[in-house]
């Protein structure tokens, strides 16, 4: 796998997301361990490893199913953004704010 960041429409990093590696690598240890994790980090309690597959927000192929649905992501869709850096709305955005409260490094990504 490269170093190459694949920034999602909120500005996290898809290129170190658990999912996205598990997905690319087929690895269904990682896939077990990822909905492990996250039916506590995200309070999702009925993920199971086959449901993550996913190859980032913006990228062709699956979607885990949050992430088709996800707001922002939508948002940004539907404004012909790659991501909601491009908006002039980012910071007042209230849709955008809580990935930014809970990973301040996303808006980091943004404004690059």
């Amino acid at each position: 796998m490269n170093n190459e960041r694949i920034i999602a429409s909120c500005g996290l990093d898809c290129s170190t997301c658990d999912a996205r590696i598990a997905t690319l690598t087929n690895d269904d240890a990682l896939r077990l361990q990822t909905a492990e994790s996250w039916k506590i980090i995200h309070s999702i309690p009925g993920i199971t490893y086959d449901m993550i597959n996913c190859t980032g927000c913006r990228e062709e192929g699956p979607k885990i199913g949050y992430c088709q649905l996800c707001d922002i992501r939508n948002c940004a869709i539907s404004k012909n953004f790659l991501t909601c850096g491009e908006c002039d709305e980012l910071i007042s955005c209230t849709i955008v704010k809580k990935v930014h409260s809970i990973v301040p490094e996303a808006l980091e990504n943004l404004k690059v």
